[in-house]
């Protein structure tokens, strides 16, 4: 069983998160790294979706929040889907 932490299981969830798409609204089809700071800031106060999209966006707030931005920007450039 793979360990939730262990190096290989993160990067697959970073390249996951990298390549995410906004599947519904405003910004459908966009990736979740170029919607805007304030809309994912709605989201927190007005509650995440359940399930992965949810999680995603809230981990992609913080990821703004703390400037990671470029991290999520070089992943998809050197993993390309």
């Amino acid at each position: 069983m793979n360990n939730p932490f262990d190096k290989a299981s993160q990067q697959k969830l970073l390249v996951e998160l990298a390549h995410a798409k906004m599947p519904f609204g405003k910004y459908k089809g966009r990736y979740l790294v170029n919607l805007p700071e304030a809309y994912l800031i709605w989201y927190r106060q007005k509650g995440f979706p359940k399930g992965k999209l949810g999680q995603q966006l809230e981990q992609m707030l913080d990821i703004k929040i703390n400037g990671l931005e470029p991290l999520i920007r070089n992943i998809q450039k050197q993993f390309h889907k």
